[in-house]
């Protein structure tokens, strides 16, 4: 079996910092990171899965959710959680790839591979998934965005998992989308990014608020604005690691292991103590995707891992 440690590599822009922040103290209480990439080499030394994972063990991060946004990273993220018991998977194109697949033809057969890759055991979201205006505009491109989300919410639901959303520029697209389509009953809001608005809607709705390392930053007031709004049975916390990596070391490669700083931030503005914060975070992620150890790990699949078939 072929066991890449790594299949994309994070862009290097001038000027970071490329070195990994030092372990950060150990939370009392343990809680999961909802949504990382380890499949992406960053800075100088890059980490891969089993030290990033065995970090995070050390200071209290039990498990993760190992995201996919195409279908290599797909296909990846379940084979790579179908044989390490600290990772579930997620699955799904991106909505910034969905339109590439539709541009070359390969849409559909694209979103088979998803729909097969979303059966399979330990996979417990599909994810990520969603719309980003940032990036796309009008047109065709954003059509295909939207066929992609609501094939995507039609393969959670099927399978009864979780739907990871990506919403970047669109918050109400995406939310007339989820209802007019009908949302899966567990959906989450990955590295949340709307205001007090959106949070009242999903708590509404019962869908989840996955906050990441950004709700640390100075300019970043709408999020903690809507962490306090939000309510505390439907909060949960990311890395969306290699990327947002919280404050005070912003801009260095981010990893599961961080996720202390961004938890022991969140339960200040929150006036609480990280501790019951990380016991109902906790709880939360574990109504959200079932536990670690419910399924157990199997044998390494033949041939390689991640490649497309």
């Amino acid at each position: 079996m072929t066991d890449p440690a790594f299949i994309r590599q994070r862009r290097v822009t001038d000027g970071r910092d490329l070195a990994y922040p030092p372990l950060p103290e150990a939370l009392v209480v343990p809680v999961y990171d909802n949504h990382t990439h380890l499949e992406i080499a960053d800075g100088n030394d890059p980490l891969d899965y089993r030290e990033q994972l065995d970090r995070a063990s050390s200071v209290g991060v039990r498990g993760v959710v190992q995201v996919g946004n195409d279908v290599e990273t797909s296909r990846w993220s379940a084979e790579m959680a179908a044989i390490e018991p600290r990772m579930l998977a997620a699955v799904a194109l991106h909505p910034n790839d969905a339109p590439d697949y539709a541009e070359r033809g390969e849409l559909d057969d694209a979103l088979a591979v998803i729909a097969e890759l979303a059966g399979r055991p330990r996979v417990r979201a599909v994810g990520e998934t969603g719309l980003d205006f940032f990036r796309t505009e009008a047109g065709p491109r954003r059509d295909a965005q939207f066929a992609s989300f609501e094939a995507h919410i039609e393969i959670a639901k099927q399978n009864g998992i979780a739907l990871q959303i990506h919403d970047r520029d669109a918050h109400a697209a995406v939310v007339s989308t989820l209802k007019r389509v009908g949302a899966p009953e567990r959906t989450v809001f990955h590295c949340f990014s709307g205001d007090v608005e959106l949070a009242e809607i999903c708590a509404d709705n019962g869908w989840y608020l996955s906050f990441a390392g950004n709700i640390t930053f100075k300019n970043a007031p709408n999020l903690r604005a809507a962490l306090r709004a939000a309510p505390r049975h439907l909060i949960m916390v990311e890395t969306d690691a290699p990327f947002l990596t919280p404050m005070p070391y912003r801009g260095r490669p981010n990893a599961p292991y961080l996720i202390p700083h961004t938890l022991r931030a969140m339960a200040e503005y929150l006036e609480t103590d990280a501790s019951t914060l990380a016991a109902q975070v906790n709880s939360n992620t574990e109504l959200v995707y079932g536990r670690w150890d419910s399924e157990p790990v199997g044998q390494p699949p033949s041939g390689p891992i991640g490649t497309i078939a």
